[in-house]
């Protein structure tokens, strides 16, 4: 008997633990990749008319159904998705049932066994749930029955989510459904305010209260350890909530630097035990906006570095995952990003879960933009957003709507809820202390940094349409933001190219022409160039890299630009590096030393010098790399510098032995030059080289030399033997003026020298030669790389020998990266690969650009052209200056001095490049 009863009263006693939790039973699947089908009609658009299934969570529109609507919806009418879905539930006597949806867009109607569970939920990003322990039928099928209505009923909720919106308006149940059930009586909520003093106050929401309960609250550590006594406070069913205090001595607090989270564990008892039982993550933090003095976390200044980011993934619109979640943030953090704005609605609970414990600060969004909800709406979808988000350390401010979609009678609904009373902003005015102006032009930054008063932080700014914006000008926008006494950092926009791929256009791209793709990371997350760049001019371990030379003792210049973490806690390591040739088949450098530096105290704020400590034998290499980490071991940047000039490089192309002697061949029109096997034709009306002719064919290399940019005519042209060698020159005058000089040598590469003089504003400079872009293949180079720059946007590539194949990329429009056209940086040697047959150009010069092809135009550029800068019309350039690129909202001229037109003031300019048509 004794046998018999032990395990039935284990049985009872697992029973009562698990009843006193709340027990979560999902009805649909718990995300994009974890989905549920459902019965489901679509009345109107693609697959509509008739009952079918749909996974859940989804968005109809990627799953086939209905129309397809980006923001500025102006479309009338309404499309209703309707879904059927039965489940069951056991005899829970004693137990109360809710339904909770996590995001529905729009309007949802929810009904079980026929009978409506509550009012019609209206608004789209929000959590809402109904109590319907009346409505399920226990041990037996329960019909579930929910219409979604893409427009709602209410023309405040379609004006703020949108009619005005400029992101996607998706249709459906694309976030999880499930049934809480919990005992009659039971924690409803909580919410926390753990201040860095180590005082914790817990505001608990019970309900069905008798007024003999206790509720005791204790503190543990993640993994479970208890940190300090318990603490209770008696119940009070009059009250509205039930307040409990405590501290703590110098607990671990949360900042985006050290992400320190606990949680509380909180019982309502009762004298025959506890009722029911609820877990909660929080992190100890004080947030505090000083008026005209800057933004603090735990008494800390600190700089939010941060991006605008949509919930969405291409095939799956706004249902997510875990995994999208995570990857995000790690990309945030890679780029050295400590904030991200929610755009422009309130993101999956699990995204803000992993900010928490990632560390990124967040400001979290009541969605209107340009556009209000009423105030009536409005009032629960605030309570909504605060009563979910409340207690994620990561969330310093409530954003009540965005560019002018502010109901103001809205503004004191946040603190009702929010213990904390985080600062309420109106993202883009002048608003409680803050000054969030969107997209402000490098005049504005200057004026805010000397007489700005409110703590200014950009919530939009920069604008990365196509490849503009985003990094390009930031180094000289970042430099004023440090300067500000005031200043709080900001947010590019966006975080993605906004592109869905459309299931009724052969699963192609849409990003709405150039509504949406202005992201720093592709759709499925590609890294495009400015990722990297900002992941410099963003770098906590702040370094201005200067060139070096032989005098270079091993020191270099370094700025603190943590708010939490000492230098100390970091770690470096440079290593040196030579260069394969340009005729070797791998493109990696042979290390030749490494070090660890000394560990470095510097305070936030502070600058101190990195002393190498390089062996004497580093002036034999060709670039020196050095890399910080962070405390958590994890690469901050990689610099790089170059060692060795372009001409020490370019002296070592392998000679062949002479052939035979140079021979020409003229006719009225042409001079032929052959050298080593190789015909070299000269166009002698307009100088330039024509065609360069192998025995195995031709390569189409012609039309230049050209003064870039520049009308220029040919005023001679000469040629002669000089000494085994032959020689040819071509002078040019005009807008400017051009002296070429070619050396053509047995066993050598052809040596082009050139002079050039030019006056007043240019695009770019230097020369340009044509090649057919049909023929070319790839390119391989010694330089800065792998991805293109713009004069305003020079940071983040690194030196070494990168490689890449063709491709006719659209930034943020069609996808393929590193993007193939456009300039490049610091090339010391490129080979142009092609169908012909591949050639190397040297450059003997330092700070060479290499022009390759011009990229092709978007399809929806705007008539200003701010984010296609000028290209020459040449096809290959070896260019001393480039073209800045400017946002969508500013053109270059107006984002600083980096973002400058370049100006030529009449002094020679000279260059040299070795052409090597052998090898």
């Amino acid at each position: 008997m004794k046998k018999i009863l032990l395990p039935f009263l284990f049985m009872l006693l697992c029973f009562d633990v698990f009843s006193q939790e709340t027990i979560v039973k999902y009805l649909s699947g718990t995300d994009k990749d974890h989905t549920i089908p459902w019965d489901f009609y679509c009345t109107g658009g693609r697959k509509s008319g008739v009952w079918t299934k749909i996974a859940v969570p989804s968005n109809w529109e990627l799953q086939g159904f209905g129309t397809y609507n980006y923001g500025h919806d102006k479309v009338k009418g309404n499309e209703q998705g309707l879904y059927k879905h039965e489940f069951s539930v056991d005899n829970l006597t004693g137990k109360k049932i809710y339904i909770v949806f996590e995001g529905s867009m729009t309007d949802t109607k929810v009904t079980i066994n026929g009978k409506q569970a509550g009012p019609v939920h209206q608004g789209s990003f929000y959590q809402f749930k109904y109590d319907i322990t009346d409505l399920v039928k226990p041990n037996a099928q329960n019909l579930l029955e929910v219409t979604v209505d893409k427009t709602s009923a209410n023309s405040s909720v379609n004006d703020a989510e949108r009619r005005n919106s400029d992101f996607w308006v998706f249709g459906g149940i694309y976030r999880p459904v499930y049934l809480e059930i919990v005992p009659e009586t039971f924690i409803e909520r909580m919410a926390v305010n753990a201040k860095a003093d180590g005082s914790f106050r817990l505001d608990v929401y019970a309900q069905n209260l008798k007024g003999d309960e206790l509720i005791e609250a204790q503190i543990q550590t993640l993994n479970g350890q208890k940190v300090g006594k318990p603490f209770d406070a008696k119940t009070n069913p009059a009250a509205n909530h039930i307040e409990l205090q405590t501290n703590f001595a110098k607990p671990l607090l949360w900042s985006a630097e050290f992400p320190n989270l606990y949680q509380v564990v909180v019982a309502l008892k009762n004298k025959t035990g506890i009722v029911h039982r609820v877990k909660q993550k929080f992190g100890f933090r004080t947030v505090e906006l000083r008026t005209n003095d800057g933004l603090y976390v735990n008494g800390a200044k600190i700089m939010m570095k941060g991006s605008d980011r949509h919930s969405f993934w291409p095939e799956t619109g706004r249902s997510l995952s875990h995994g999208v979640h995570l990857m995000d943030v790690k990309l945030m953090k890679e780029m050295n990003m400590n904030a991200v704005r929610m755009s422009h609605y309130p993101p999956d609970r699990d995204f803000l879960d992993v900010c928490d414990s990632l560390g990124i600060y967040v400001l979290d969004e009541l969605t209107g933009w340009q556009a209000k909800y009423d105030t009536v709406v409005g009032r629960k979808l605030v309570k909504e957003l605060v009563v979910r988000d409340v207690n994620h350390p990561s969330i310093l401010f409530w954003d009540n709507g965005n560019e002018g979609g502010f109901n103001r009678g809205l503004d004191n609904d946040y603190a009702l809820y929010d213990p904390q009373k985080r600062t309420v902003i109106h993202p883009w005015e002048k608003f409680n202390g803050t000054d969030t102006k969107h997209y402000p032009d490098y005049n504005y930054m200057v004026n805010a940094a000397a007489n700005g008063q409110e703590v200014f932080f950009p919530t939009e700014f920069m604008h990365g349409l196509y490849d503009g914006g985003a990094a390009a000008g930031l180094d000289d926008f970042w430099a004023q933001m440090v300067k500000h006494p005031h200043g709080a950092g900001g947010f590019i926009w966006a975080f993605l190219d906004e592109a869905v791929i459309r299931t009724d256009k052969n699963n192609t791209y849409d990003s709405d022409g150039n509504h949406a793709p202005d992201g720093i990371v592709g759709p499925h997350r590609e890294k495009e160039g400015s990722f990297y760049a900002i992941k410099e001019i963003w770098s906590p371990v702040y370094i201005n890299p200067q060139p070096i030379d032989a005098g270079f003792d091993g020191k270099i210049p370094v700025e603190n630009r943590y708010s939490f973490t000492n230098l100390n806690q970091c770690s470096f390591r440079w290593k040196l590096v030579k260069f394969p040739s340009a005729q070797s088949k791998t493109t990696t450098g042979i290390v030749t030393a490494t070090g660890l530096l000394k560990t470095i105290a510097l305070k936030p704020g502070e600058q101190g010098t990195l002393n190498l400590a390089l062996p004497a034998s580093w002036k034999k290499n060709d670039a020196l790399y050095l890399t910080a980490y962070g405390p958590d071991n994890k690469e901050i940047f990689t610099w790089s510098w170059a060692i060795s000039t372009p001409a020490a490089i370019a002296s070592k192309i392998a000679a062949s032995p002479a052939k035979s002697a140079i021979k020409t061949t003229e006719t009225d029109q042409l001079l032929t030059i052959r050298c080593d096997g190789i015909s070299y034709d000269f166009d002698k009306v307009t100088g330039y080289i024509q065609k360069v002719r192998k025995p195995a064919g031709a390569i189409s290399l012609s039309g230049g030399p050209v003064l870039a940019g520049v009308n220029t005519q040919l005023k001679q042209f000469t040629h002669k033997a000089d000494a085994g060698k032959y020689i040819v020159e071509a002078d040019y005058q005009g807008a400017g003026s051009l002296h070429v000089t070619w050396t053509f040598a047995s066993g050598h590469p052809v040596k082009l020298e050139y002079q050039y003089v030019q006056q007043g504003d240019a695009d770019f400079m230097g020369i340009t030669f044509n090649y057919p872009e049909e023929k070319i293949t790839g390119i391989k180079w010694l330089g800065r790389g792998p991805y293109r720059v713009w004069k305003n946007r020079l940071k983040g590539q690194q030196l070494g020998i990168w490689h890449k194949a063709y491709n006719n990329t659209i930034t943020g429009e069609t996808w393929g990266y590193p993007e193939f056209k456009g300039y490049h940086a610091e090339v010391n040697w490129v080979t142009i690969e092609n169908k012909e047959s591949p050639f190397t150009v040297y450059s003997a010069d330092k700070n060479t650009y290499l022009q390759m092809l011009h990229p092709a135009r978007e399809k929806d550029a705007l008539s200003n052209n701010n984010v296609e800068p000028a290209f020459p019309e040449g096809s290959i350039g070896f260019l001393n200056a480039i073209a800045p690129i400017g946002t969508k909202f500013q053109p270059a001229k107006v984002m600083g001095p980096q973002s400058q037109t370049n100006h030529a003031g009449g002094e020679k300019i000279s260059g040299t490049l070795w052409f090597d048509f052998m090898h």
